[in-house]
């Protein structure tokens, strides 16, 4: 403010605060050391600084104040800790609720199935996702991805959860580690009024505080009956008439968020949104449409303030619901049902003995904020009161209007149905509940059928028709086989499931196929996915590597490492090493021998799957051998973290990209993100950050182990992603210098076609090549006992794995000769040609037929840019890297004769914080030449002095020793794999380090 300078750095520390004080009262801040050359002996003393800490400079108090006096001066300005004793109510410390007074209505025998039909229940819920909460405490773990259709494109009634995916984080903005960093992280909530921001009074403290948002029946009862000054309760119903015809839900909106404004001027500060007592006469309101039609109700009347909301359901019961519960304003819920529901399995011997009621429902509740942590860590959320209201959601399928209305700025790009067809969706599940009371108990739930495939469920793409024509064309080279596959999986207009079969080619000019690029070219734009080794097993991870090395395509090795015995050719020579090496937030196996042996480097940011989220790997599928390739220990589970901890920014992305361009020069390095609003933006800084390739993955891809939430609600499909980078890339002119890859459930020419269209260069195809392999999708592959040696490290298990390289090139072959016509009958002769022009798609017909895709605007996704001319819309030029520029030019000649004889050599060089990631290509010839074994201790020794950049002593391999006199920056030492580093202060330092 010209007269103090302060500064204060977020509780996780995610970005770097440096300071130095010299002998003449001199301060110098900055984000790294080495800004200035001040000699040695004029610093008084250096620091930073910590996570949470803030940082003042004032003149007329003497200089700098320390972090605890400010905020002791702070905490000291009012008697808060007597306003919190005197006005908070914590709900545990309130009196039972009076049974007399209690205002719910009582569940009988006979009514559970009724309700759970009424409310969307199936079978497979409560075995898959309910039991597992219920007994281990723990969210449900799944495998594969999701290849059932957008609840848009369902034919089945879908709740109206399942048109929200979640957002998270990704390279602008760092996801948490909710394992590692669970001390910045809290799910403790409060409800009641809150006041002026601006003012400090004792009434402000009157809040009613919760543990967590997950209540029990007991915990609501004593919110109802709670009255404390300031702390009033009010319940509303969430019911209507299921016979008062069209547009009555509507009027029950209308009429619910009346009664919202009412019970705020009378004075309540809490409202209970309660769709109990829902019957044959009475139909639940969807949770979500309540609870988000209230909130924004009370914004638009500037009253929202003044009340916390509690939503008192039976419809949720997943951990994305609650998410999305709180994420539309709800301060608790109260997932009656799932309690009764609980309470029903244990009763008919489905939990363990030793199991009791009250500890099954306290693992649901433990399960569901754990799940909530994880959700709202992929926001880089910490605490669950920061993301109530906050609607990090994309509405997939909901019309504008409805978003408009009752989810106000939540972003929505495709448009879909309105209040009318999802009343139409609760009327039909209340119709198969009550449309014959009497049957009322006799009434059986809908088995299900959207984790696994069944006959009579919901809709597969992988479906044993699909699987057995495409194995049968894979194993025989059958092309009729192929045709038979490809038209079941691109029969859209009679199973749409995805955006992509909204889409149909529009009439052109077509061309001789056999001026057409041949297949054996477009071939090599195929990669296979990542799929890590111990994901699956050693024989099928190597017969894929086998297979694209073969065709020049690539294999991708995951973030599980690589066994560098395959870096060899084999003596028929087939080489069984994968092309793309996965540098993830793990960094397993991760290593310079690791990284020179690889034409691509893909930083993993995020997997299609469980964006947010790390890689995990279940420690029974650890075996000794898994364990020696990833460094780890056998039999213990392994977690990547969420966040790569060197990535917090765009220019922490810039630096990793560096570091491993600096380590191996002639690969190209590859950024994997999901698809979610914004991704062009980030992908433009990816290109910008000079990233060679760009991956951008939907929601549905495939995975080894991921949380069952995550792979149904988490992520977007690819065709937004890609259709959203290709026009931010072009209309920044930075679509030239970066490849652009799309993967997620691509499965046809058809799929690749528009994929290319959209405006991706190169196509990932990770599931399906699994298929060719064997894979007969039993979902086991978190199990560890995949019946056909996939997805297992089980020795007799592995004997059944029947897979063959030339299985997976008959279908790359089949893919591209399928693609070749497709661009025959468009016009197109090159891939090139045909990369951005969406012009070629149009809206399928098939979307003016059906009433819930009426509403569906594919606008955006087709919006082509027009750029000035000479800006290029695909990939044509290489990134400039800086790579002459680097120190490591000087060490490499000074150690010729240490690299080629084994000589040791000694080097002495002045180093500055220019000076960025030093020793990294210097590692990268000592691994290329000596592979994992590097070169005896000490062979050469590098004395540096003054301040070094970011990474300095980057991937040090064995035989490097470097030693340091000065300062370092962030990174210092990253991925060392055996090097020596020694960092001293200067000779002359005044201070103590």
């Amino acid at each position: 403010d010209g007269d103090r300078v302060g500064a204060v750095l977020d509780r996780n520390g995610l970005r770097p605060f440096r300071y130095l004080v010299t002998t003449d009262d001199r301060l110098v801040m900055a984000s790294e050391v080495g800004v200035l050359d001040i000699p040695p002996e004029q610093v008084l003393f250096k620091e930073r600084i910590y996570p949470g800490r803030m940082f003042l400079l004032d003149p007329e108090r003497g200089g700098i104040i320390d972090d605890a006096a400010i905020k002791s001066e702070l905490s000291q300005a009012q008697p808060y800790g007597e306003w919190l004793r005197d006005n908070a109510v914590h709900l545990d410390a309130l009196p039972d609720p009076d049974p007399s007074l209690d205002g719910h209505h009582a569940i009988g025998p006979g009514d559970l199935v009724g309700l759970q039909q009424a409310f969307g229940y199936t079978a497979e819920e409560l075995g898959m996702l309910l039991e597992p909460m219920a007994v281990s405490g723990g969210e449900a773990i799944g495998s594969m991805g999701n290849d059932t259709p957008l609840a848009v494109l369902s034919d089945r009634p879908q709740l109206l959860f399942s048109y929200f995916k979640q957002l998270f984080a990704q390279v602008s903005n760092p996801p948490l580690d909710a394992i590692r960093e669970e001390l910045v992280t809290s799910v403790a909530m409060s409800l009641g009024a809150q006041l002026n921001l601006f003012d400090e009074t004792p009434e402000h403290a009157r809040q009613l505080k919760l543990t967590g948002p997950v209540l029990t029946g007991q915990e609501l009862e004593k919110i109802r009956q709670v009255d404390r000054p300031g702390i009033k309760a009010a319940t509303l119903s969430m019911l209507f008439d299921p016979s008062g015809g069209e547009g009555e839900l509507d009027r029950a909106l209308e009429r619910l968020c009346r009664e919202a404004s009412e019970a705020v001027e009378a004075g309540n500060s809490i409202l209970i949104l309660s769709d109990r007592g829902v019957d044959a006469t009475h139909a639940p309101i969807p949770s979500l449409l309540a609870t988000a039609g209230v909130h924004h109700h009370l914004i638009r009347e500037g009253t929202r303030t003044r009340v916390g909301l509690v939503v008192e359901s039976g419809e949720p019961r997943e951990v994305a619901h609650l998410a999305l519960l709180i994420g539309y304003g709800a301060g608790a819920v109260n997932p009656y049902l799932v309690f009764k529901t609980i309470e029903n399995e244990k009763a008919q011997g489905i939990f363990p003995d030793s199991l009791d009621l009250e500890t099954a429902g306290k693992n649901y509740v433990k399960a569901a904020n754990k799940g909530l942590l994880k959700i709202i860590s992929k926001m880089g959320i910490s605490t669950l009161h920061s993301y109530r209201g906050a609607q990090v959601f994309e509405a997939v399928g909901l019309s504008q209007e409805l978003v408009d209305r009752h989810f106000t700025w939540t972003a929505s790009r495709v448009g879909g149905i309105g209040t009318d067809s999802i009343e139409a969706d609760v009327l039909r599940r209340h119709r198969a509940a009550y449309a014959e009371p009497e049957l009322a108990a006799r009434l059986e739930l809908d088995p299900g059928g959207d984790y696994y495939w069944r006959r009579d469920g919901e809709y597969h793409m992988w479906n044993p028709d699909t699987i057995a024509k495409l194995q049968q064309a894979a194993t025989a080279n059958d092309p009729k086989a192929y045709d038979d596959f490809a038209r079941l999986a691109n029969e859209y207009e009679q199973r749409m499931c995805t955006l992509r079969g909204l889409l149909e080619f529009k009439p052109s000019e077509p061309v001789p196929i056999d001026e057409v690029e041949p297949a054996a070219v477009i071939v090599k734009r195929f990669a296979t996915g990542a799929i890590s080794l111990g994901a699956i097993g050693p024989e099928a991870h190597e017969s894929l590597a086998v297979a694209m090395n073969r065709i020049g395509a690539r294999s991708n090795s995951g973030e599980g490492g690589e066994d560098y015995r395959r870096y060899k050719p084999d003596a028929n020579g087939d080489r069984r090493h994968s092309a793309v090496k996965q540098v993830a937030s793990g960094r397993f196996g991760v290593t310079p021998n690791y990284l020179v042996n690889a034409s691509d480097l893909q930083i993993k940011m995020a997997q299609g799957s469980k964006p947010g989220e790390g890689g995990q790997l279940p420690g029974h599928k650890v075996d000794d051998y898994i364990g020696w390739v990833r460094n780890s220990t056998p039999g213990v589970e392994l977690i990547s973290p969420p966040p790569h901890h060197d990535i917090y920014s765009i220019e922490d992305l810039a630096q990793l990209i560096h570091d491993l361009k600096n380590t191996n020069p002639e690969a190209r390095i590859h950024v994997k993100l999901v698809a979610e609003v914004g991704v062009g933006t980030i992908a433009a800084g990816v290109s910008k950050a000079h990233g060679d390739v760009v991956l951008i993955s939907g929601d549905s891809g495939g995975t080894g182990a991921s949380p069952e939430s995550s792979i149904k609600h988490a992520g977007l499909p690819w065709e937004l992603g890609i259709a959203e980078a290709q026009q931010v890339l072009v209309a920044n002119d930075l679509r030239g210098r970066i490849v652009v890859q799309a993967d997620g459930q691509i499965k046809t020419g058809r799929d690749i076609a528009i994929a290319c269209l959209l405006g991706a260069d190169e196509f990932g195809i990770a599931t399906a090549s699994l298929v060719t392999q064997g894979c007969i999708m039993l979902r086991k592959c978190h199990l560890n006992t995949c019946s056909v040696g996939i997805a297992t490290q089980d020795p007799e298990l592995r004997k059944r794995f029947a897979g063959k390289p030339e299985s997976l090139i008959n279908y790359f072959f089949f893919l591209a000769e399928e693609l070749r016509g497709i661009m025959a009958q468009l016009g197109f002769r090159t891939v090139n040609e045909m990369v951005g022009r969406v012009d070629m798609l149009d809206t399928a017909k098939a979307i003016d037929h059906w009433q819930k895709t009426k509403g569906i605007d594919l606008g955006g996704l087709l919006m082509k840019p027009e750029p000035p001319e000479g800006v290029a819309t695909y990939h044509c030029e290489s990134q400039d890297h800086g790579l002459e520029l680097a120190l490591d030019h000087q060490l490499i000649a000074a150690s010729k004769e240490a690299i080629e004889g084994g000589e040791p050599v000694s080097i002495e060089l002045p180093i500055r914080n220019a000076n960025r990631t030093v020793g990294a290509m210097l590692s990268g010839e000592v691994a290329k030449r000596y592979g994992e074994d590097g070169l005896p201790p000490g062979t050469i020794q590098a004395s540096f002095t003054g301040s070094a950049g970011q990474s300095f002593a980057a991937f040090l391999t064995k035989g490097i020793s470097f030693t340091l006199e000065g300062d370092t920056n962030d990174y210092v030492g990253k991925g060392i794999s055996g090097g020596q580093l020694v960092i001293v202060p200067p000779k002359h330092a005044r201070f103590v380090p």
